[in-house]
């Protein structure tokens, strides 16, 4: 056992595990969120690239389970792997955000501020517990949420701003 762990080859191979467990899961994560987002064809070929990774990965860890380092690379990689779809899907921002914005004395200049900047911006009649307001419904790309949500800070710091992940099924009169 003092001998696997003190063996550079077997260091390398745990390394090789792990990169190759970390870029699978990475890729089960983009696929995941693609599929969800309706990109079918990268789906598909992060699917098909994720095959292959796992039927080599999973022989090469089954042929020496008696190794530790194999088996802490494949979890290490694997944990990893999860953090890094997670800042990769997030940094492509593939997709669209719903914006629900409720600013109880900002709500029209708000709107005003996002339709100047190029989002449309829908104001609703609403009602709360307390008082009557105007709700702003606005949807961007995922890319520009910062943008969209540093801008109503801006104007109301204390609006109250909830930020969903939405599917369009068709263009429509909103910017695609």
């Amino acid at each position: 056992m003092v001998d696997i762990l003190l063996s550079p080859q077997a260091w390398l191979f745990a390394l090789v595990i792990f990169l190759a467990r970390m870029v699978y899961v990475a890729l089960d994560m983009l696929r995941f969120m693609l599929t969800l987002r309706g990109k079918m064809g990268l789906a598909w070929i992060f699917g098909f690239i994720e095959s292959i990774i796992y039927i080599l990965l999973i022989g090469s860890v089954l042929t020496d389970i008696t190794n530790p380092l194999n088996l802490i690379a494949y979890a290490a990689g694997f944990a990893t792997g999860n953090a890094l779809g997670a800042k990769i899907e997030k940094h492509l921002a593939v997709g669209f955000s719903r914006f629900s914005i409720i600013s109880t004395n900002h709500s029209t200049e708000i709107a005003n501020a996002l339709r100047n900047a190029g989002y449309g911006a829908t104001e609703i009649p609403a009602k709360g517990r307390e008082s009557s307001f105007m709700m702003i419904d606005s949807h961007v790309r995922r890319k520009e949420t910062k943008e969209v949500e540093t801008l109503v800070l801006k104007i109301d710091p204390d609006a109250f701003i909830t930020i969903e992940d939405v599917v369009p099924r068709q263009s429509g009169i909103w910017r695609p």
